[in-house]
């Protein structure tokens, strides 16, 4: 059984997670209305990804009988100076996140939940790589600001971003 504290504190990311999905969406929206295809793409990639977080989440406070509360989303920005504004976004809120999960993963501690501390490695891993792409992305994109080419370029290189559902995310 999950404890009080660890469950409401799981509720928050979870919604802490969906705002991530919103935000992303918001995103691509602004990149698609920039003529950004690929940027706009990658975003809406990415938007699935968080959802997928916050499913993950979802299903392990059922499992460890606990109440799931899905709380109103705060809407996120809409409009962004430039491609490279967004994705340096994109960074900080990566490493916002990561902070929660830490949060998250001293609370597990805390409470002696093993079984909550083994589960959210999984998303200790996860920020890793999310940081590790943003800053990826806004290193390339610093480094095709001066050429339209190497930018449009970029663009296309965005737009072959993958991502598919996990089918444990359609199951409850």
């Amino acid at each position: 059984m999950i404890s009080e504290t660890m469950q409401t504190a799981l509720n928050e990311q979870i919604n802490a997670e969906l705002y991530s999905s919103y935000l992303y969406l918001s995103m691509s929206a602004w990149c698609r209305g920039q003529g950004l295809a690929g940027a706009a793409h990658w975003m809406r990639m990415q938007a699935g990804e968080e959802m997928v977080h916050a499913l993950k989440l979802f299903d392990y406070v059922h499992r460890r009988g606990g109440k799931v509360t899905v709380n109103a989303v705060e809407g996120p920005p809409t409009a962004w100076e430039s491609v490279r504004q967004v994705f340096e976004h994109v960074l900080t809120h990566e490493q916002k996140v990561t902070g929660l999960i830490g949060g998250l993963v001293r609370l597990a501690r805390q409470q002696h939940d093993r079984d909550a501390e083994e589960f959210l490695q999984w998303y200790v891993d996860e920020q890793v790589e999310e940081e590790e792409s943003a800053e990826e992305v806004v290193s390339k994109i610093k480094a095709a600001e001066q050429s339209a080419l190497q930018a449009g370029l970029l663009d296309e290189e965005l737009g072959r971003r993958k991502f598919v559902f996990p089918p444990e995310t359609y199951g409850s």
